[in-house]
């Protein structure tokens, strides 16, 4: 466990990057919510203050007084051993509480902790701290790809950052890595935090296969739009054929094409497509389209993690052939923390590496994101393998 003083510290940091993050908006962004998918800025800066109080605060600090008894039902995301929330589709009526009461709301908050800290230490507490805080890092990458989808989604398109990088450029040749036939350990086995779905390291058996050392790139996934891959009935899921034609899917979220160029809104705003950018903003429907085109085919989280020293990680969530699942001997925690994540084992892909989006001192090898199939507005993009 992580000394309280540097636990502090972490915490600390923590909380001004979530501030950071949504410094470059106007006041009116703060409330906007253009799909279910996606949550106003203002709410996610309230659920993560929300969650230090409800798991910390309330119940282990004496005489600390609640900042406001109707923020547990306005923030409350899906812990149904709390009580009653607000519905996920309504956070944008959410007019009030107001952003300057929120940002208040972080400061009594924060406040708190810090004083509760300061005079209480347990590897119990400190652990309920570090969850909190790696809780808020989940959000922070929430924040941003919220925000770009709430400007994406503006008429005028309009600049987030100058400074923020959200499509880089891999310059390294592409290659196959070989990975021989055997059994490989996978799941997380050391001291430092994971979340509980990473627990259960356990053996797998892997076939021999190789895997590209690059992510497919926005050039090679132009050459499948050009060959009609939106087209072809018989490279997709019959679910995804479904999805391409009812939602008339024609190229990944956020590309236009404007007098037969392709251009794809950025933090920086309208920007033509860069060829050898990491391909982003496309569901695992497409992904496994793709790979089909390709004659080729997605990893499975377990190939993935067994091979992920050899190549470049960090840019993109990279979609996997695996169903989300519990490891061997998986459970749950007890009371609403157990909430977090084994509940929603079930219906969807598992998503390694971590993004452009992905705060620092929070992702790792064995770290397991995951999301619906047809979902794109996280920084999603794919590796192949054979």
């Amino acid at each position: 466990m992580i000394l309280t003083d540097s636990l502090l510290d972490f915490f600390l940091e923590t909380r001004k990057h979530s501030e950071a993050i949504c410094q470059p908006l106007e006041i009116e962004d703060y409330v906007v919510q253009p799909v279910v998918d996606v949550s106003p800025p203002k709410w996610h800066l309230g659920h993560t203050t929300w969650f230090f109080e409800e798991f910390i605060l309330k119940p282990h600090a004496e005489g600390y007084e609640e900042f406001d008894e109707d923020f547990s039902f306005v923030f409350n995301s899906y812990y149904e051993t709390v009580g009653k929330r607000v519905v996920r589709s309504d956070r944008g009526n959410l007019s009030r509480p107001s952003v300057k009461e929120v940002y208040t709301y972080r400061k009594h908050v924060t406040e708190g902790i810090k004083t509760f800290f300061g005079k209480n230490q347990s590897d119990e507490l400190n652990a309920l701290l570090e969850i909190g805080i790696h809780h808020e890092k989940q959000h922070q990458e929430l924040l941003l790809t919220d925000i770009k989808y709430i400007l994406g989604n503006n008429p005028l398109l309009p600049v987030y950052s100058d400074t923020f990088e959200d499509h880089p450029t891999e310059t390294h040749d592409q290659d196959w890595i070989s990975i021989e036939e055997g059994t490989y350990s996978i799941g997380h086995n050391a001291e430092d935090f994971c979340y509980d779905n990473e627990q259960g390291c356990h053996k797998v058996f892997l076939h021999a296969y190789e895997i590209s050392n690059k992510l497919v790139t926005n050039r090679e996934f132009i050459e499948f739009i050009d060959d009609g891959g939106y087209r072809r009935f018989d490279i997709w899921h019959a679910e995804g054929w479904d999805w391409v034609n009812q939602n008339k899917i024609k190229a990944p979220l956020y590309w236009h094409n404007i007098d037969g160029k392709w251009y794809h809104y950025t933090a920086k705003g309208l920007q033509m497509v860069t060829p050898e950018t990491p391909l982003t903003h496309i569901s695992y429907f497409e992904a496994f389209a793709y790979a089909q085109w390709k004659g080729l085919r997605l990893p499975t989280e377990f190939e993935w993690e067994a091979a992920q020293a050899f190549f470049p990680c960090g840019k993109r969530w990279e979609w996997t052939e695996s169903a989300y699942l519990p490891y061997p001997n998986y459970q749950k925690a007890n009371g609403a923390l157990g909430e977090y994540n084994g509940k929603f084992m079930v219906s969807q892909k598992v998503l390694r590496g971590g993004s452009v989006a992905t705060p620092n001192k929070h992702t790792r090898h064995t770290y397991r994101n995951f999301f619906h199939p047809q979902l794109r507005w996280q920084f999603n993009g794919l590796r192949l393998a054979k």
